[in-house]
């Protein structure tokens, strides 16, 4: 079993910084969890507190019934891709992979099988005799993947291990890397894998479930559709999502009887659920938040509530457009397929257009604590 548990994990250094603040997480065994956040979160510092590389202040790792708090790196069962790759420069590519095993003294047979096991899986065979100096950073990352595989650990740890590459090599591994867990998880021998990135994109694309992070704190854990879909609080939409979220901010008003939201010049009514959520806000500032993909674009008025602004910036992504628009005070950004988008920008750029928002999809947040009151 290789379940990993962090229990009131924190990190304090010699200065008194507090980097991690008591953080409770449970990883499921098998599981492939990313943690994501902005730089300086101490997403990497965590990895480095479950991999032994960084001393704990306080509180438990955990992995399967092992505390772990006190074991060096090699008896915790884990193996570790760093981002810089860390292959020696002096070792072929076969040499590379068996290191690790001719430590843990390992037979020649055990090792050649499974050196050749892994270079299989990460299509190495033709590299088996080349330095490091002859290898892309794709072949090179491919390598630090496979030496981690040959251990067979419990726990694989990924430390922003794409981050050296292009956008192309990146894309290309995050498949491979999301290929390779679920093969090990069919072949009967899962491993659980904790990836560390700052990419959104990896993230959402990569994760089980993902723990955003923000200065040391949990904001959520959950499925990517959740967190895309149902943030829990106004960071947690801000960062997942490219483009991201409107967020604007706003007051909660009575008209005619009903809670309705004032966002810059237009007032918003709430449908029956959202009334009901928010009531206890009434007459108070409010952030309101609604992903591009909800706000409809049009040159004629709509036959329902409507707002209008400038068009004063397109960026063409091919198959869809992101279109900005200047409202009030403000800015808004919406998301149209390229074939909606033509017709609105080959006459209105600079012009009036007129907007609305599906306010089935909409997120009202708390302007003190920053969390979603819409959510039930």
């Amino acid at each position: 079993m290789a379940e990993v548990t962090f229990n009131k994990l924190e990190k304090v250094y010699s200065n008194g910084f507090k980097a991690v603040h008591g953080i409770d997480l449970t990883i499921k065994d098998g599981e492939f969890m990313v943690i994501v956040g902005p730089s300086g979160c101490a997403k990497s510092t965590t990895l480095r507190m479950l991999a032994g590389l960084e001393t704990i202040s306080g509180g438990e790792v955990r992995i399967g019934e092992r505390i772990v708090n006190n074991l060096v790196p090699k008896d915790r069962g884990i193996a570790m891709v760093f981002q810089n790759y860390a292959l020696y420069p002096h070792m072929t590519v076969r040499e590379n992979l068996a290191f690790g095993l001719k430590l843990a003294k390992l037979s020649k047979e055990k090792i050649d099988e499974q050196v050749n096991e892994a270079a299989k899986i990460l299509e190495l065979e033709e590299l088996m005799d080349r330095l490091p100096r002859q290898l892309s950073g794709g072949q090179a990352q491919r390598v630090a993947v496979g030496r981690a595989i040959v251990k067979k650990p419990d726990v694989f740890l990924f430390d922003e291990p794409l981050s050296n590459l292009d956008a192309k090599l990146r894309a290309s591994m995050r498949i491979r890397i999301s290929d390779l867990h679920k093969q090990l998880k069919k072949s009967g021998k899962p491993a659980t894998s904790v990836y560390v990135t700052h990419d959104q994109t990896e993230a959402m694309t990569m994760g089980d479930r993902i723990c955003v992070m923000k200065l040391g704190h949990i904001m959520q854990v959950d499925t990517p559709d959740n967190l895309y879909h149902y943030p829990k609080n106004m960071f947690v939409a801000g960062f997942i999502g490219a483009p991201e979220m409107n967020i604007k901010p706003s007051k909660l008003v009575e008209r005619d009887g009903q809670v309705a939201l004032v966002v810059g010049n237009s007032t918003l009514a709430l449908n029956a659920s959202q009334q009901d959520k928010v009531k206890a806000y009434l007459g108070q500032d409010v952030f309101f938040g609604v992903r591009p993909e909800y706000v409809s674009v049009s040159l004629t008025p709509f036959a329902e509530s409507h707002s209008q602004g400038e068009l004063i910036r397109v960026e063409n992504m091919g198959h869809e457009f992101f279109m900005y628009l200047k409202v009030d005070n403000f800015e808004l950004t919406c998301r149209m397929t390229s074939e909606q988008a033509r017709v609105i920008i080959a006459s209105a750029m600079h012009k009036t257009v007129y907007f609305q928002f599906d306010m089935d999809k909409c997120h009202i947040f708390d302007a003190k604590t920053e969390r979603n009151i819409s959510l039930a």
